[in-house]
């Protein structure tokens, strides 16, 4: 089956950090970066690293290179368009200038819906529009099987819900929402939808048009690129959006309007090498030419499933079999309801405990809230210092996996 095929010595030497001693286990928080991605950074810092716009020709070259970054985005994702595609320092800051943006779209007596499974990034601006009338209702996920219900949602909903704001992944529990399914339901409510992609993007394929969704946001520095994020929006949508940018920005600049100052112009172009990385993979394990990014991307994105399945299974089963350790989340390793980011709590320990005596060992995992503090109160494990996670990617290999389950059948 495809993980015999999935080369993994080949991934890992695209990303110089792995050379070392260290198993990262903290991916969730932030991967790796590959080389193709950090070398294209260096290179447009050393090399074309002026203002854009300018009529010389190293100024016309800076601006050929960012604007790469929204093309290649926007077919990496499958947007119709780079108007779609707005780059800022983070998911956090995007989806505030996005809630921003939305304000006069907003009126009293209108209501948001946000999910108390997500980060904050995707809570926190949607309430501060509290002050503008506009009425916050929580979709609280079901607390036996964790997961985000249809039904509780439809309950919620009325004529005047306007947007709905949940999570693809959350970053604690790992579970996969049915995003297209939601979208859907919620577009037949004459309502926007929200997604916070995040914990989603580091491991399957991105597909804005297929879902229909009307915002998507992640983080490049999650997707093996550097510290900086995108947010997606459907054109149509964006054009009807007041700018936050400077008064003379017209309302037709997209995405510039709403990107306050300028794009991070070494970062926009560095995260193309993300997609380079990509290729590189695709290249080496399919023989067939495919010249359309996006399908190149959902091939090598199914290699990813696989493998990350076929690593997090032993995790699962040795979790599942300890009679004091209780998983927060989807106890399968199927890769069709899960990524391989995996939360726990031991009985009787607090979560903060496990981490450090598993640092000794030279593998990285966490303890906390993962700024998904509403659901850990909601799951009232806030007094045991929220929950031990560990979260994988597909750098990440068997006898890692099977390091960290020897180091954790010691100390739990």
């Amino acid at each position: 089956h495809m993980f015999d095929k999935f080369n993994v010595d080949f991934v890992r030497a695209n990303f110089p950090a792995l050379k070392g001693d260290w198993a990262y286990f903290d991916n969730a928080g932030g991967t790796q970066i590959a080389e193709q991605s950090a070398s294209k950074i260096t290179d447009y810092l050393l090399n074309t690293n002026v203002q854009l716009g300018a009529s010389y020709e190293i100024s016309q070259l800076s601006t050929e290179k960012v604007a790469l970054a929204n093309v290649l985005w926007a077919e990496a994702i499958n947007a119709k368009s780079p108007r779609e595609i707005v780059l800022g320092s983070s998911t956090t800051a995007l989806l505030q200038n996005l809630a921003r943006a939305l304000t006069n779209y907003f009126k009293p007596g209108d209501e948001i819906i946000v999910s108390n499974s997500d980060h904050e990034a995707n809570i926190g601006p949607w309430l501060s529009l509290h002050e503008k009338g506009v009425k916050v209702k929580f979709w609280h996920i079901n607390n036996e099987n964790y997961r985000l219900e249809l039904d509780t949602l439809n309950e919620l909903m009325n004529e005047n819900t306007k947007l709905v704001a949940f999570t693809h992944t959350s970053n604690i529990l790992g579970t996969i929402n049915p995003v297209k399914e939601i979208a859907e339901f919620v577009h037949s409510k004459n309502a926007m939808v929200c997604v916070d992609g995040v914990a989603y993007a580091p491991h399957r394929h991105i597909d804005v048009k297929g879902w229909d969704v009307d915002f998507y946001a992640f983080s490049l520095y999650k997707v093996y690129g550097p510290h900086y994020s995108l947010l997606y929006g459907k054109e149509s949508i964006l054009k009807e959006l007041s700018g936050i940018n400077h008064f003379f920005i017209g309302k037709e600049e997209l995405p510039y309007k709403l990107q306050p100052g300028n794009v991070n112009f070494e970062l926009a172009y560095g995260s193309t090498g993300i997609l380079d990385y990509f290729n590189s993979v695709y290249n080496e394990h399919f023989s067939e030419k495919n010249t359309i990014l996006n399908s190149r991307l959902e091939k090598v994105f199914q290699l990813i499933a696989d493998h990350e399945e076929e690593i997090v299974r032993p995790l699962m089963d040795f979790l599942n079999s300890k009679s004091n350790i209780k998983i927060i989340g989807e106890k399968t390793s199927d890769k069709n309801l899960r990524v391989p980011t995996v939360s726990f709590i031991v009985k009787g320990r607090k979560s903060s405990e496990i981490p450090l005596l598993v640092d000794p060992h030279k593998i990285g995992i966490r303890w906390g809230d993962f700024y998904a503090r509403r659901l850990i109160e909601s799951l009232n494990i806030s007094d045991i210092d929220g929950v031990v996670r560990i979260s994988m990617v597909h750098y990440n290999t068997k006898s890692e996996v099977e390091k960290l389950i020897g180091v954790l059948d010691k100390i739990i």
